[in-house]
């Protein structure tokens, strides 16, 4: 397998195992027209399995959707082939537009223009709830 180096892009790495297509939807990377690799099941030392993927060209990307689906995952960030940051993810307090609230009595259900927020209520259990009508994401 031959994945060219990165020379303007990131690297989301130490994505746990069988995760990636899920990150991989929720940062709708289908959509982006720039080259995108996915590797699954790639040997890791610590956990045994992991998922990366790499994007290679310059483009926003939500740390928060990333740190919902893979809190522990990382973030490489790479300019002119270089490796200008790092960054480990963690599970975020607040989420904006990541997930959508289901309730249909939801002020969000009828007002199309206010953004879906979402609070971290139970970090043990990955829990979170709608701020306007505190109904499970």
């Amino acid at each position: 397998m031959n994945i060219d180096s990165i020379q303007n892009g990131f690297v989301i790495d130490h994505i746990q195992a069988g995760k990636g297509m899920d990150l991989y939807h929720f940062l709708e990377l289908d959509k982006l027209d720039m080259p995108v690799a996915m590797i699954m099941g790639a040997f890791s030392r610590k956990t045994g399995k992991k998922d990366i993927i790499k994007i290679d060209g310059e483009v926003d990307i939500n740390i928060d959707a990333i740190g919902y689906v893979d809190p522990g995952a990382t973030v490489t960030i790479i300019k002119n082939g270089q490796i200008v940051e790092k960054r480990k993810i963690e599970e975020p307090e607040i989420l904006t537009d990541v997930i959508y609230c289901k309730n249909p009595r939801c002020i969000t259900s009828t007002e199309q223009e206010i953004r879906h927020v979402f609070r971290l209520t139970d970090k043990s259990r990955h829990e979170y709830r709608c701020i306007y009508c505190d109904a499970r994401g």
